[in-house]
């Protein structure tokens, strides 16, 4: 028996493993994953499964894809270790019902997860997801023992395909790799021994790359694969050291992109969608709306301006922006984590499909990425961000969100008086040139500062102000 409460995030169900992510539990997800596919879809639904590179993952794909099989519910696999955006561009290529990716993304090695794909090759909207959650069973559902995986290939209903060949095959045609290896640009990439390990090396060949972290270690060597800056000092050292023109870095399952220019300078997510929409609207003639999350920089604001595009922010979680994706009317869609999708692939992010595309810009302008940077903030107006990650005690936390609350924020952060306060996801107060959000993690037991101001110390200093005035020091 079990009563543990399954509830998804910010993307997906995550627990550590062994704790609340056990088989027992999975089983009930999965069970409530097939309710939900044989309610909406008919009696013979088709789903894809595949698993990142964590510690049990290949088991636990497999029961799920047992659980799902013993449902009546037609199941591809990955027949390996495959990236998010896989699945994703599998479900939709394949005109599956959903796809479903054990991973946990960029959590600590801890913790293990399990991710819903809408049968548009995204995350599942809210509306989907609800109806998974509310279908969960308090404990696993089964009269008798679960077929075994042979059984279920043996007869059809599973079946395993090299998903991860197909996708690469996927981006070969969307992407201009022919010029990017005529380049003979030498990059570096940092899969931080996840799931998009080998993929930039297939696509453009050994002489092109400098691999990090490719060997396959189950728990990441104690590190949350998460490319943010602080995690990526050997990549920054390797391309500063070495004839490098940029270096690129993946998250667990591959679906989240981190870059440094040719000086080994870390280039920030809000820069990278900046670059994404000067490149597709200025470069390829593409138009259509831009869609940002909360957290994510006003710098997009200015530019949807000056290019007469519409732009929507929603709240936090790539999950919002996808549906709006699917719909065929974006440009670029982002979040400031580094997930980021654009026009022309699946409505998903894809890491390695963004860090290349703006390897494509830097080839298709013939400049290097720190001169793509300077060009943009010169024309647009200078937009830092910085980001502080709070790991503090739940009812530390939840009196820190109850405060704000009852006080309508902070009245005044390093100096600036607050002009007004947004509310859609968190507590985002505006300044007079700039703005510093406070939101708690959807997925981790943590609590976010996040800002933007018009030089990288600006940005810091209003984050560490506004955590001392709330009592937590980063």
């Amino acid at each position: 028996m079990s009563n543990v409460s399954i509830a998804f995030g910010t993307d997906g169900w995550r627990a550590v493993i062994a704790d609340d992510y056990t088989f027992a539990n999975l089983e009930r997800v999965a069970q409530a994953t097939a309710a939900w596919l044989r309610a909406d879809y008919g009696e013979a639904p088709h789903a894809v499964v595949g698993h990142d590179a964590r510690f049990l993952s290949p088991e636990f794909a497999n029961r799920t894809a047992r659980v799902l099989g013993d449902a009546g519910i037609e199941v591809t696999m990955a027949d390996g270790i495959v990236s998010t955006p896989a699945v994703s561009w599998a479900t939709q290529a394949l005109d599956a019902d959903a796809g479903i990716v054990i991973t946990a993304s960029h959590n600590p090695p801890e913790y293990n997860g399990y991710k819903l794909k809408a049968d548009f090759g995204g995350p599942a909207p809210p509306s989907m997801v609800d109806k998974v959650e509310q279908a969960v069973p308090d404990a696993v559902d089964r009269s008798s023992a679960l077929p075994s995986l042979d059984t279920l290939t043996a007869d059809g209903t599973v079946s395993t395909s090299s998903l991860r060949a197909h996708y690469l095959s996927a981006l070969h045609d969307i992407l201009n790799v022919d010029a990017i290896r005529e380049s003979g640009l030498l990059l570096a990439h940092d899969a931080m021994y996840g799931a998009g390990r080998g993929l930039i090396t297939d696509l453009l060949g050994e002489e092109q790359v400098l691999p990090l972290r490719h060997d396959h270690n189950p728990g990441f060597h104690g590190i949350a694969p998460e490319p943010i800056e602080e995690r990526l000092q050997d990549l920054s050292d390797t391309v500063a050291s070495s004839d490098a023109a940029a270096g690129l870095a993946n998250d667990g399952d591959g679906d989240r992109i981190g870059m440094v220019d040719e000086n080994g300078d870390y280039v920030s997510s809000h820069h990278i969608l900046a670059l994404l929409t000067k490149y597709l609207y200025e470069e390829r003639d593409l138009s259509g709306m831009i869609v940002k999350t909360f957290s994510t920089t006003h710098l997009l604001d200015k530019m949807a301006e000056a290019y007469g595009l519409s732009i929507e922010t929603t709240p936090i979680g790539f999950k919002h922006i996808a549906p709006k994706m699917a719909e065929g009317t974006v440009l670029v869609g982002g979040e400031e984590s580094g997930g980021i999708a654009a026009a022309g692939h699946i409505p998903e992010r894809d890491g390695i499909y963004i860090g290349l595309l703006i390897v494509e810009m830097m080839v298709e302008r013939e400049m290097q990425l720190s001169e793509l940077v300077n060009e943009l903030l010169e024309e647009f107006g200078p937009h830092y961000n910085y980001r502080d990650d709070l790991h503090i005690p739940a009812d530390q936390k939840a009196d820190i969100l109850d405060r704000l609350d009852a006080d309508g924020g902070l009245d005044e952060i390093d100096g600036h008086t607050v002009e007004r306060l947004d509310t859609l996801d968190g507590f985002k107060h505006i300044l007079d040139d700039g703005w510093l959000l406070i939101r708690p993690s959807g997925t981790e037991p943590v609590l976010r500062v996040y800002s933007e101001a018009e030089s990288p110390t600006a940005a810091k200093a209003l984050v560490k102000d506004a955590s001392a005035q709330l009592g937590v020091e980063a």
